[in-house]
């Protein structure tokens, strides 16, 4: 992070007020769920003030929990949703007409039999089912029964259906379904059936000539549906894979649990529509959900677990590491419900060498890693991270990095990042937001701790235009928000507090006021406009600095307001420790602030005169 020499104008306050109990950092918990108040008028004294000025924005957030506290764990439970069946898209089996029914049951007393074959598509030896249609018919194909030494393989020029029902295969030589058909296939998980797959740890079964990459392993689309309930359980490669897409249907119930290989791998893309799916990866440097192309999350909840080590990839002459998702291409999230963690070194949540979207849905990210750096390379953990741009329009995301080290960063861009809507909130070691280029906040809820870097760091311009968002950064010299050398930081509206152990200068084209002061940890501020109450303020109570900036709609340039210090803060609405349309009660201390669009930078700690006022 580069700084500039800068320095604090006249309009800028010394407010050092005697610090709260300090508290540790990973205590540091100050979420108050969203609720509006009515407006309200106390008594115009020097002790209270209204509540709701016709300036001031009443703001309204909700969230499940705290960004330092929340969890992530399986919940294997079923969640309602209907199937609405596209009659457009042919991924729906309901668009589909079958011409013949094959029905195979498993034994392990015996040999699989076979029912309603009656044109010698399916051949037995033993449990090893191999289905061979070369007939122009679509058929859907029935598994049930169970075997400890066996498998289900499929050749078809055409598309087909494998029905799963109540079927448990065990293959300890390679993959339990190998579908060698590059047709759409259909993996209809039979109402109430619980079914289960496992290879083996050696692939003796596979064929020069042929892929078997996974457990279940497709050449053709995979599309599952039904209300049934799925397991997998992979010790050689992959979980489930196609050499082209997977898509989940709403209803679907999966688990996957690999130990050597990627949780679900579609080459194309992996299409979450809806269903349960859930994720547990455990080897070095591997994926829970991947692909070449396209990772898109439509609907459902999805849970992934990653916790394996990472490894130095010869190609790419560097480390890699665990990702809950990792793409090649863009990663789509339009809904649903998406829960990461990873434990490995370096590990990531959601990783991708193109652009990030979130449009919707609910997103909870947690890592737990540590850097890994040597001569060779390295490696970083992050909740969030793009090659491209990330854009962020809707949803509530939150991410919280526990491990420490340059780099555990919660939201970083190689590109730009653009927040317009929606809930953010990340919490992080280094960088809480990080991008390369230029950083926009046009409006949504953003919530920023860093407890070691700058909370909010754009290597180019930044640019606050809207929305609500809360800095935190560390101590001197880290700022709450930052721009780069020779960059500028432009607030042109939104409610902003940026607090860290430096100030960012903000560039005099700013089209908002701000207010600049120095107060110390874990104090309460209530910002008025004579008796009226604008906003109030706790300081975090360790791991941050006392410099401290707010702009709000509420500012204009030139006029002068009162900061209260110690000030009980009541009603109103609550972002984490900013809270609007209260009530501001009488304090130890009061100071009056002149409001700027032109603020200028400081390191923190001894602060250079100008006329400031000192407390």
């Amino acid at each position: 992070m580069k700084k500039m020499n800068l320095f604090w104008i006249a309009v800028t306050v010394w407010f050092a007020i005697a610090a709260c109990t300090t508290d540790d950092s990973w205590d540091d918990t100050r979420w108050t769920n969203g609720q509006s108040t009515s407006t309200t008028t106390e008594s115009n004294d020097d002790n209270s003030a209204t509540t709701g000025s016709t300036e001031n924005v009443v703001y309204g957030v909700s969230s499940e929990g705290d960004v330092q506290s929340f969890s992530v764990a399986f919940n294997k439970n079923a969640i309602a949703e209907s199937v609405d069946v596209d009659a457009e898209d042919d991924d729906y089996i309901e668009n589909t007409t079958f011409a013949k029914t094959i029905t195979i049951t498993f034994s392990n007393s015996g040999a699989a039999s076979v029912s309603g074959d009656d044109e010698g598509i399916v051949s037995i030896n033993g449990n090893d089912v191999t289905a061979n249609n070369e007939t122009d018919k679509v058929v859907k194909y029935i598994l049930t029964g169970e075997t400890s030494d066996g498998f289900f393989k499929l050749y078809s020029s055409k598309k087909q259906a494998i029905v799963l029902n109540g079927v448990n295969i065990t293959n300890p030589d390679g993959a339990a379904i190998n579908n060698q058909s590059k047709k759409r296939t259909f993996i209809v998980l039979n109402d109430g059936s619980k079914n289960y797959l496992t290879d083996g740890t050696k692939y003796n079964d596979a064929v020069d000539s042929e892929d078997m990459k996974a457990c279940f392993f497709s050449e053709g689309q995979l599309v599952f549906s039904g209300s049934g309930y799925l397991e997998v359980d992979a010790n050689c490669k992959a979980g489930i894979r196609s050499d082209d897409y997977v898509r989940t249907l709403p209803k679907t119930n999966i688990f996957v649990d690999a130990s050597a290989g990627n949780g679900i791998r579609g080459n194309d893309a992996v299409i979450i529509t809806g269903g349960v799916v859930n994720v547990n990866v455990t080897g070095t440097a591997d994926k829970g959900i991947s692909s070449d192309g396209e990772v898109r999350l439509d609907g459902g909840r999805t849970t992934i677990m990653t916790s394996g080590g990472y490894e130095y990839d010869e190609e790419d002459l560097d480390y890699t590491a665990c990702a809950g998702i990792k793409a090649d291409s863009i990663v789509n999230i339009n809904g649903g419900e998406l829960n990461i963690k990873s434990t490995g070194i370096g590990g990531k949540g959601i990783n991708s060498d193109d652009k990030i979207n979130i449009n919707d849905g609910v997103i909870r990210i947690i890592t737990t890693g540590k850097r890994q750096k040597d001569s060779k390379g390295s490696v970083s953990p992050k909740g969030i991270k793009a090659d491209g741009n990330i854009t962020i329009k809707g949803g509530q995301t939150q991410i919280r990095l526990e491990g420490t080290g340059d780099g555990t960063e919660a939201l970083e861009s190689k590109g730009e990042i653009h927040i317009e809507a929606g809930t953010l909130e990340c919490y992080s070691y280094d960088d809480a937001i990080n991008s390369k280029g230029n950083l926009y906040i046009d409006g949504g809820y953003v919530y920023a701790r860093a407890t070691n870097n700058d909370a909010i760091d754009s290597n180019m311009n930044l640019y606050i235009n809207g929305g609500v968002v809360i800095a935190e950064g560390g101590q001197q010299p880290e700022c709450g928000i930052d721009a780069a050398e020779g960059y500028s930081a432009y607030i042109n509206g939104g409610t902003v507090i940026a607090v860290g152990g430096g100030l960012q200068a903000i560039s005099s084209s700013s089209k908002q006021a701000s207010i600049a002061v120095s107060a110390s940890l874990g104090t309460t501020l209530g910002l008025l406009s004579g008796s009226t109450a604008i906003l109030g303020y706790k300081l975090p109570t360790s791991n941050s600095g006392t410099a401290l900036m707010i702009s709000s709609p509420s500012l204009k340039s030139g006029s002068t307001y009162t900061l209260r210090a110690g000030a009980e803060i009541s009603g109103g609405t609550s972002f984490y420790s900013l809270t609007t349309g209260c009530t501001i009660g009488s304090g130890s201390q009061s100071v009056d602030v002149t409001a700027s669009t032109n603020v200028s930078g400081s390191m923190g700690g001894g602060m250079p005169g100008g006329g400031q006022q000192r407390w």
